[in-house]
């Protein structure tokens, strides 16, 4: 069995592709390498992990499928992801598509029914990467009003700590010195564990009940860090993406005491910084408390890194809404804003409101607060000069082999220049560093070992 495996979206779907892989090569399977022939007949199977969280991101999961059917014309196709979920019948009359799975929850049986039984309890590798990705949940039910996730992975579902912290050592033992945590509402890990009842109920209804229960028995993402920092490993612990609210006090009290193992950043999704936007997009929680966690947590870890998501142009905002959004990116200080204009989702209830933002007002927008967005990172890069940080080098800079680029523990790109007196850079590529930051350029640390 010749396969190959072909991934769009998120860290979630990246990990379950890598599970996928693993579990291929553990069954006999061999993988063809990314420079082979085109087209390539002897390929016998074809994984395609879709996505499915904005339009776009549908048309590239078809383009996918049927580039894979194009260029390897005797492999059976087998879809999974978010778009197979939502667009099962398109997809299975899609060119050489064999199977849709629609429930990744499903997936080891899907294996099992193919005949394939040795089934590992999750990753060892990930592949030519020097930072590995970890799924501890799946699942959403907040309903976000752009968002189609919940409908395509409604069931929580968590990872028990034990089989976490095995994969953790794993990946430690096989050199991955980065590992970051992540899954679909990864400040829901826990809920499902915890609760231990029927998946159809909202998530308010999980929460009132995780309310009463017993300390003892609650299982949360605080918990799971407190079991992992128990156990020796070199890698360092990144958080993926969490609502503000989500950060507990036991969280912060964790990663302030491991600053070195658990990197000291925060990715929280904001969306906007209006309070009436916030409403017609149903998100959760609100501005103030918003800023007031980013300001919680700026006491508690002064040199923490906060970086978020914003959505720019929702169904009715003005422009004074938008003012109020490009204000807490000011204040807040954000060492990163990943800024998106806002894109009509069929089936989701934003793409049935009135008012929609023209394009051209979406897009002087997005100019204005990319500005603002890029001045407060390169503030945040210069509160970095004179500091000691840790780096994983991954690469060395184009053109320029004897300097080491890579990732700081509050995500900032560095570039490290070796003397060439020093050992091969090659050989410190997936290794940390640690590394005293002299300047800047723009929003690169520059720095000396």
């Amino acid at each position: 069995m010749r396969f190959k495996t072909f991934t769009l979206g998120c860290k979630v779907n990246q990990y379950e592709s890598q599970f996928t892989r693993t579990v291929l090569l553990m069954n006999g399977g061999e993988e063809v390498p990314a420079n082979g022939p085109d087209p390539d007949p002897s390929v016998d199977l074809i994984f395609v992990n879709t996505c499915s969280v904005t339009s776009e991101s549908d048309a590239k999961s078809r383009k996918m499928i049927t580039g894979a059917a194009r260029h390897f014309p005797n492999a059976e196709i087998v879809v999974m992801g978010c778009f197979a979920a939502h667009s099962r019948d398109l997809v299975l009359s899609m060119p050489n598509v064999r199977d849709v799975i629609c429930d990744k929850g499903k997936l080891n049986d899907y294996f099992l029914d193919r005949g394939w039984t040795n089934i590992p309890s999750g990753i060892h590798d990930f592949e030519e990467r020097h930072r590995a990705y970890i799924k501890i949940q799946d699942g959403c039910r907040v309903g976000c009003a752009y968002c189609i996730i919940p409908k395509v992975r409604p069931h929580l579902k968590s990872r028990p700590i034990e089989e976490i912290a095995a994969e953790v050592i794993r990946l430690d033992k096989n050199q991955y010195r980065e590992i970051v945590l992540t899954g679909i509402h990864l400040g829901h890990y826990g809920i499902d564990l915890a609760v231990n009842t029927c998946n159809d109920l909202p998530l308010s209804d999980y929460l009132n009940i995780r309310e009463h229960i017993t300390e003892e028995k609650r299982v949360s993402l605080a918990g799971l860090l407190d079991a992992l920092m128990k156990i020796p490993f070199e890698a360092r612990i990144r958080l993926g993406s969490l609502e503000a609210v989500e950060v507990s006090d036991q969280m912060l009290d964790i990663m302030a005491d491991h600053q070195d193992r658990i990197c000291p950043h925060f990715h929280l999704s904001m969306q906007s910084g209006d309070d009436t936007v916030l409403r017609r997009m149903k998100r959760r929680w609100m501005s103030t408390p918003y800023r007031e966690k980013c300001e919680k947590i700026k006491e508690k870890i002064p040199d923490a890194a906060l970086t978020t998501d914003v959505i720019v142009g929702f169904p009715g905002e003005t422009e004074d809404q938008f003012l109020n959004t490009c204000s807490m990116v000011e204040r807040i200080g954000f060492s990163k804003v990943h800024l998106f204009r806002y894109s009509s989702r069929p089936d989701t209830e934003a793409a049935r409101m009135p008012d929609q933002v023209p394009e051209p007002e979406k897009k002087r927008r997005l100019a204005h607060l990319s500005e603002i967005a890029r001045r407060r990172r390169e503030d945040y890069a210069r509160s970095c000069t004179g500091r000691q940080i840790t780096l994983l080098a991954e690469d060395c800079v184009k053109g320029s082999p004897s300097v080491l680029i890579g990732t700081a523990e509050n995500y900032l790109t560095v570039h490290l220049p070796l003397d060439s007196n020093e050992e091969d850079p090659s050989r410190l590529i997936g290794q940390l560093i640690p590394v005293h930051i002299e300047k800047t350029d723009g929003d690169i640390l520059l720095g000396k070992r």
